[in-house]
């Protein structure tokens, strides 16, 4: 139990802090990439590393029957959700745009009980009600009114098509394990992005370093390990705890902005995010609790 729980520990760890400085990143690559290009870009680095990580570990692949939903969730997790995100935040800044995100878990729990009958129970809804306070001060601190609602709209379709990601996992994480699994999905992701493909050696080309590094930072870690991360948590105690982990993405976001692209956060969007990694806090002992009795 208490290398499980220390494991856990790390996997949350990488997860928030992995995502949370995907959102700057994401801002600083798009100084000199379009959202499809950006997208497409952090995707090929990814699946070009995983593809070494494969060939040298001697990963089998996945059965043919399994191919047409890996294929789907690959596309709702990796490929909607990176270009919708990245949309978004054309208009919408990076701390806000963590916060939105952090509605994937009240999705991923909506489509888990819907689908699997899966139990939230009431002290996880009374954590994620904090937590949802904590990213209500944020934004309340960090918004920026003139923001387009249109990125707003695209960034909630974003955590949506990753919240069924995140739900419908499971049964393959179970068969192949959750290294295999996201290695294939992010495979499967990057596929059919490659339509946006004339036109990116140009943006290469003529992008500041500091865009593509960025970008080569987002391909080799924000889009691999904290799935990694997610997916183990996910096979230990389901997708909508496992998911609950969004909710301090938000405070640790604002901080990375600030320090990485200037985005000064104002004193109420850090008491916010306090709030926020309480309820997550709240949540997590509370869970552990169940679990030890």
């Amino acid at each position: 139990m208490k290398k499980n729980t220390v494991r856990i520990c790390i996997s949350y760890s990488l997860m928030i802090g992995l995502w949370a400085s995907a959102f700057p990143g994401i801002h600083a690559g798009l100084e000199s990439y379009t959202p499809e290009h950006l997208a497409l870009f952090r995707l090929l680095i990814g699946s070009m590393a995983l593809l070494v990580f494969a060939v040298l570990t001697h990963m089998r692949l996945p059965d043919i029957k399994d191919i047409p939903a890996i294929l789907s969730l690959g596309f709702l997790g990796f490929t909607l959700y990176h270009i919708l995100l990245n949309i978004g935040e054309k208009t919408v800044s990076a701390g806000v745009a963590s916060l939105l995100v952090t509605m994937t878990p009240i999705f991923s729990a909506m489509l888990s009980r819907l689908f699997f009958g899966e139990h939230f129970g009431l002290p996880k809804w009374a954590g994620s009600i904090i937590s949802l306070l904590g990213v209500a001060l944020i934004s309340f601190g960090a918004a920026d009114y003139a923001h387009s609602i249109k990125g707003i709209l695209f960034i909630l379709l974003a955590a949506f098509s990753e919240s069924i990601y995140f739900v419908f996992q499971s049964r393959f994480i179970k068969k192949y394990g959750f290294i295999p699994f996201v290695t294939f999905t992010i495979w499967g992701a990057t596929l059919p992005m490659l339509v946006f493909l004339p036109g990116l050696w140009g943006e290469v080309v003529h992008a500041s370093m500091n865009s593509t590094w960025s970008v080569v930072y987002l391909g080799l870690l924000p889009t691999v390990i904290p799935y990694f991360a997610l997916a183990y948590v996910t096979s230990i105690v389901g997708a909508s705890e496992a998911a609950i982990s969004l909710y301090a993405t938000p405070a640790l976001s604002l901080l990375i902005s600030w320090i990485w692209i200037g985005e000064a956060p104002a004193f109420i969007s850090l008491l916010g995010g306090a709030v926020t990694v309480i309820g997550v806090c709240f949540i997590y002992l509370e869970a552990n609790k169940i679990r030890l009795n």
